[in-house]
């Protein structure tokens, strides 16, 4: 963590007088803050015991499960128990781990999990529902594979969501730079966002000619930077949750 600062500071130093840090390398120490409980103290067991990361996964999973179970019932949705234990351990898994990386690393964040796991703000589930409505549009007829040619966008929800998109390379060069993967949980949430309302207000399969294949084509060039950048913080996609 950032108490390491001055330890690192010289482990560098000796490594660059014993010559084992060529000229042109570069070494830095990447500070994080502190988990803490919704206390605001350190992360602890009830019984004071540091809290392990392996008990926090498992924990994450079980009640994406359960959120799951319930979820279904309250859809009268059915899906066989293989259905059920994947998506809970991708959404369970996700979920931590988007948590840990969307803050800024050098600041204290509070851990919890119905923050972590909700269906509605910056959190790893409201990514993959981005990701899932674009697999259900596939599901539904559209062909998001066919070529799309000259695209065509006249609404201003299209263009809002191409801006989004036009961001991606400069986001990737920020992070690399100034090693803050918040930066790409951010955009990631910003282009899901932009995405909910294109797919909320715009027509996609109702639209015909050069409409649809635009629009097929923004949903798929959307969910492929989503499990682009998805895929740099660790974190798998979805099908279907």
């Amino acid at each position: 963590d950032a108490g390491q600062a001055n330890h690192f500071a010289g482990v560098f130093q000796v490594a660059k007088r014993a010559n084992w840090i060529p000229e042109d390398g570069r070494l830095e120490h990447v500070p994080f803050g502190l988990v803490q409980g919704e206390d605001g103290k350190k992360l602890k067991t009830r019984s004071g015991d540091t809290v392990r990361l392996r008990d926090l996964l498992d924990e994450a999973v079980e009640r994406a499960e359960a959120d799951l179970r319930r979820r279904l019932q309250e859809e009268e949705r059915h899906e066989d128990e293989s259905f059920i234990r994947h998506v809970a351990g991708t959404v369970g898994l996700a979920a931590v781990k988007y948590a840990d990386l969307s803050q800024n690393r050098i600041t204290n964040y509070q851990f919890s999990f119905d923050r972590m796991l909700a269906l509605q703000g910056n959190t790893a589930p409201y990514l993959l529902y981005a990701v899932v409505r674009i697999a259900g549009i596939a599901r539904k007829g559209g062909d998001l594979e066919a070529e799309a040619g000259m695209l065509q966008f006249s609404e201003p929800q299209e263009w809002a969501l191409v801006r989004e998109l036009l961001k991606f390379d400069a986001v990737i060069a920020e992070v690399e730079e100034e090693l803050l993967p918040n930066r790409l949980c951010s955009y990631l949430f910003e282009l899901s966002q932009a995405f909910n309302r294109f797919y909320d207000q715009v027509p996609v399969l109702k639209a015909e000619g050069k409409s649809l294949s635009s629009r097929l084509a923004l949903c798929r060039l959307t969910a492929d930077t989503l499990k682009s950048g998805l895929g740099l913080l660790g974190i798998a996609t979805l099908e279907r949750m």
